[in-house]
């Protein structure tokens, strides 16, 4: 994984030390509120519902074991015990003090770690697949990239204000494990017909109020014009995107008013002036990169196909864990496992300290101490070798991190919701819970199996409801919580929007709504390998509206 350079580190500390500045005369009442405002976002330090939350930047999901333990120590010493990691790959500590911040970001500089741009309206942090650098079905590691740009876009005085806040994701799989097609940049890594690496550009894309799945804007960018692509991208949105509304100010409302054309001329027009020039990529820069990224020592084994990794061992549970949560790896004998933190009970993505802990020393012991933060709120190890999973399996099921769910219907991403959340609508951790009670039998969830369920609390779709096979947005009428219902989401290189299969729901209806859709389904496959978005693109959404209505009135219900 990349270590810091010493430019690195002194310009994160050079931050800390600001921001300690910066906030001691806050507090001595030197600065008002509206001039620490955009000091404090683009440290990623917010004001919610109850107390301060710091979002700390885990660039592209990739840790060490060293950071995780740091993460562990200071959920301890000044949070409340836990994290929440998000569906950006980031770490948020929801209860630290104001006054403790700029001590949090000092420690947080001592492991190679910052809090810079994971607010503001500002270039966030770069997402990439979980998966990277292991992936049987990648064609390169593209965590090498998500490095430049996030050399590239820290602190960069151009776009440091931003009409909006910007995110970018990268990825180099067939599947996209990375959802490019829905953010504001999405990059692909693709070869051309003489085999030169380069990407696919989309842009435009984006979820919250106006969701929109991104247009292709450049089939094909060559390598080393990556950075000044990016800065045409920019350099566009910062000249023509509006700042006189925030709800249209999002790059996707610019291409949507121009027209996908019009945007891509502008661009197009724009990195002319820039091709070849100083942001171009050479090939020591990216030998540099790559080398960053070096693969691990990994030992020369030899796999057994006839033996299933189920079959490893017979302890109860151990054949569900592995069929859900272990993942092929690219060199022969090693396996990538995804650590669940979807435990019945649990909000989504919460890990406590000494789950991180016992995550981190799993890394070091049965890896090479990495770990990552996946797009669905889970931990990856990525390096882990075939013979030690029933030996990992049991030092995860003793820390509660062996829940057998990983792709299925329980695995929920939501977001904070209302319980933390000032701009939410409504909750969603409750009703995640209450999903996750319904549907608490192991064979029932396996035999519906792969359903991707999203919940958000509200429009800004931090849990990307717009893109899950269900999604649940929560809604506030007449200052009451409820809940709209959408079908046919999908990331990937087919992504959609989900559509609103009709008014919203109360939040104890939800379980049974849930459970009419899932019925639906379980009905109308036609066979046990047809997944659950495959029957709604198959049919469409009018046989589970049917399901989840038919028999009630509910005229009475304004759709919300």
């Amino acid at each position: 994984m990349y270590r810091y350079d010493d430019f690195d580190q002194a310009l994160v500390d050079e931050r800390v030390a600001q921001f300690r500045d910066q906030t001691r005369r806050f507090l001595a009442g030197e600065l008002s509120e509206d001039d620490f405002r955009p000091l404090r976002l683009q440290n990623g330090l917010y004001v919610q519902k109850h107390a301060p939350m710091l979002r700390i930047a885990i660039p592209y999901g990739t840790l060490s074991s060293v950071q995780l333990h740091k993460l562990a120590d200071l959920a301890d010493r000044y949070d409340r015990g836990y994290g929440h990691f998000s569906t950006r790959q980031n770490l948020q500590l929801n209860w630290p003090a104001l006054e403790a911040v700029p001590d949090i970001l000092a420690e947080l500089a001592s492991v190679e770690m910052h809090a810079i741009q994971t607010s503001g309206n500002c270039v966030r942090n770069t997402t990439t697949d979980h998966f990277a650098g292991v992936a049987r079905d990648e064609l390169v590691d593209p965590r090498p990239y998500c490095e430049l740009i996030r050399q590239w876009s820290t602190l960069h005085p151009e776009f440091a204000f931003l009409p909006r806040k910007f995110k970018i994701a990268v990825s180099a799989a067939r599947a996209d494990r990375a959802a490019v097609q829905v953010h504001d940049i999405g990059l692909r890594v693709v070869r051309d017909e003489a085999g030169a690496l380069g990407f696919e550009v989309w842009a435009g894309g984006g979820l919250g109020r106006t969701p929109v799945v991104a247009p292709l804007v450049r089939a094909f960018l060559p390598e080393r014009e990556l950075l000044n692509y990016l800065d045409a991208i920019l350099r566009v949105y910062n000249r023509f995107g509006r700042r006189d509304n925030k709800y249209k100010a999002r790059i996707k409302i610019l291409v949507r008013e121009l027209g996908a054309a019009a945007f891509t001329e502008q661009v197009e027009a724009e990195w002319e002036a820039l091709r070849g020039g100083p942001s171009t990529l050479d090939d020591a820069v990216l030998a540099q990169m790559a080398e960053a990224f070096a693969p691990p020592a990994y030992r020369a084994l030899v796999e057994h196909p006839e033996m299933p990794d189920g079959a490893l061992s017979d302890a109860p549970g151990f054949a569900a864990w592995a069929a859900r949560s272990v993942t092929p790896h690219k060199v022969a004998g090693y396996r990538s496992v995804t650590v669940s933190l979807k435990a019945h009970g649990v909000a989504p993505g919460d890990a406590t300290a000494d789950q991180m802990r016992v995550v981190a020393d799993a890394a070091d012991r049965f890896g090479f101490g990495e770990i990552r933060v996946s797009h669905h709120q889970n931990l990856v190890l990525p390096d882990v070798e075939r013979d030690a999973l029933p030996e990992l399996y049991a030092v995860l099921k003793a820390a509660k991190l062996a829940a057998p769910n990983v792709g299925l219907l329980t695995d929920i991403i939501a977001c904070p919701g209302g319980d933390f959340c000032s701009l939410a609508n409504a909750v969603s951790i409750p009703v995640a819970q209450s999903i996750q009670a319904r549907f608490d039998d192991l064979d029932d969830l396996f035999d519906i199996g792969e359903l991707e369920l999203n919940i958000s609390g509200c429009i800004n779709s931090c849990g990307h409801h717009h893109v899950g096979h269900i999604g649940i947005l929560g809604v506030d009428k007449a200052g009451e919580e409820w809940y709209q219902v959408s079908l046919g989401g999908v990331q990937g290189p087919r992504a959609a929007i989900g559509r609103i299969i009709g008014p919203s729901f109360s939040r104890g209806e939800i379980p049974e709504v849930i459970a009419r859709l899932v019925r639906t389904y379980v009905e109308r496959r036609e066979s046990v390998d047809e997944r659950f978005i495959d029957v709604v693109q198959r049919i469409g959404i009018e046989p589970f509206k049917a399901s989840v209505y038919g028999n009630a009135d509910r005229s009475e219900r304004a759709a919300a």
